[in-house]
Order: structure tokens, then sequence, then C-alpha cells
């Protein structure tokens, strides 16, 4: 029997209490969308918002109304019961104000307004693992597979723990050979933590630094490995980030940081 729209609405999102969580996700989405043309049209001059606020003389970068908005949505979320439109709410403002402030996590990172430089990349990339990672909730994935219950019953607790525990160390092992994105998705996907952890370190990372010092063999296959996989996928995604937040500055900091 097929279902309705509105049934399948209803059975595969509230239901499941998947609502709030996605009344959140999209909220974080259209804000980072705004607010990124916003700051667009300011580099560029044009439309209605002609220059960053700055009320007598300081620059408001949009992070500050941003973490004003997680801390109510946060509050609010542990105070309203339920999960009904008081709760939906207030998802949507924690959401609001997560994209405000990642959409300035770089500056965060650098203490410097690197908004439209190399290394505001940084602010995209942060969207787009914090989405990548709630849509993967949303599908039906947790962290570890913590909120498995089948799963324990099954397999039983030790070996449920032990899995855990390999997950862990894969998405540590990652990291530390700078794998970000990997090690994030690997939180829910165990195999690609697994894949990151085994594969060659990024020379400029912290494992390849301390383990391929010595081994200057291993440490130029690391160099070309990356460098065969940034001259593809990086190019990509690089292309696809300027399209959708727009490129950095060739010569300096331009306006628009917020």
């Amino acid at each position: 029997m097929r279902l309705s729209a509105a049934g399948w609405w209803q059975q595969a999102v509230v239901d499941t209490g998947r609502l709030p969580l996605l009344a959140a996700l999209l909220a974080f989405l259209l804000t980072f969308l705004v607010t990124r043309g916003i700051t667009r049209l300011i580099r560029a001059g044009r439309g209605p918002f002609r220059d960053n606020v700055t009320p007598g003389g300081v620059h408001i970068h949009h992070a500050v109304p941003g973490v004003l908005l997680m801390v109510a949505g946060g509050f609010a979320l542990a105070a309203i019961p339920g999960t009904g439109a008081a709760k939906i709410a207030a998802c949507m403002v924690f959401g609001v104000g997560t994209g405000l402030v990642l959409d300035e996590f770089a500056l965060i990172i650098h203490l410097a307004d690197v908004y439209w430089t190399d290394e505001g990349r940084a602010s995209v990339e942060a969207i787009t693992l914090t989405t990548a990672a709630l849509l993967m909730v949303l599908l039906g994935s947790v962290p570890f597979g913590i909120g498995d219950a089948g799963q324990r019953a099954t397999v039983g607790w030790t070996v449920w723990i032990l899995a855990i525990v390999a997950d862990l160390l894969y998405t540590v092992v990652a990291f530390a050979k700078g794998k970000i994105r990997m090690g994030v998705l690997g939180l829910f996907v165990p195999v690609i933590g697994l894949v990151a952890a085994v594969r060659l370190a990024r020379p400029a990372s912290p494992w390849a630094k301390r383990f391929y010092a010595d081994k200057p063999a291993k440490l130029d296959r690391a160099t070309r490995q990356t460098a065969r996989h940034d001259g593809h996928w990086q190019r990509l995604l690089t292309r696809v980030q300027d399209w959708i937040a727009g490129a950095p500055d060739r010569g300096g900091p331009g306006r628009g940081g917020g």
C-alpha cells in the first residue's frame, strides 16, 4: 500500500522524532546561504547592503548575533518539554545561530578577518561537514552506533564496546593523518574511518611529522599521493565551494566579512 505525502511525512519524520533536527538543519542551511548571498553583495557593492555593520566604528561580525541565538536556542531547547511547535521554533533559532557562527568559523580559528581569503575556506569546510553529519543522523546513522540497542542485543556488550573503541581509534588516527573529512564521516560509517587510518598521512599532518621524519621514502610517497588527490578532488571541491560561497580575494581581505 502506497503512502500519501502526508502519510510518509508523519511516518518517516514526525513519528521517528526527526522533525526538530530537520527544522534545525533547514534553518542552518538557509541562514548560511542567505548570509553568503548578503556578504557577496556587500563585497560587490551591489544591492541594498552596501557595507558591514560598524556601530561606533566597530565591525560587528555576524558570529556575534549567531552566538546570542545559539545561547537562546540552546537554553530554550533544554527548558521546553516535548516536541511541539515551541520546541521546533527553538531548534530553528539554534540552527540560525549555528549557521551564522560557522559561516565565520575561520575567523574564530585565526582570530583575524580572513573571511575572503584562502584561510576563510575553513568556514565552508565546517558548514559542509556539519551538514553531512546531520544528514547522516537524519538518515538513521548514529556516531559509533551508540544508540543501536538491537546491535548490542545481537552481538553482546563486549563486542559492541570493542567496535566503538575501534571506530574511535580509526577516527583519531584519521584526524592525526590530516584526513579531517574522512575522520568526521568515519564517526558514522566506520569503514570510511578505517580507510583513512590505513592510508598514508598527508605530509603536513601531525602523524607525518612524527612518524615520517626519518623515513624519506614514505614521506615522498605520501607527498605524491596527496598531490594526486588534491590535483583532482580538491580542485573540484574548491570550484564547488567558490560557486556556493564565493571565491577568495587575491589581493587581500575583501569587504563583507560580516
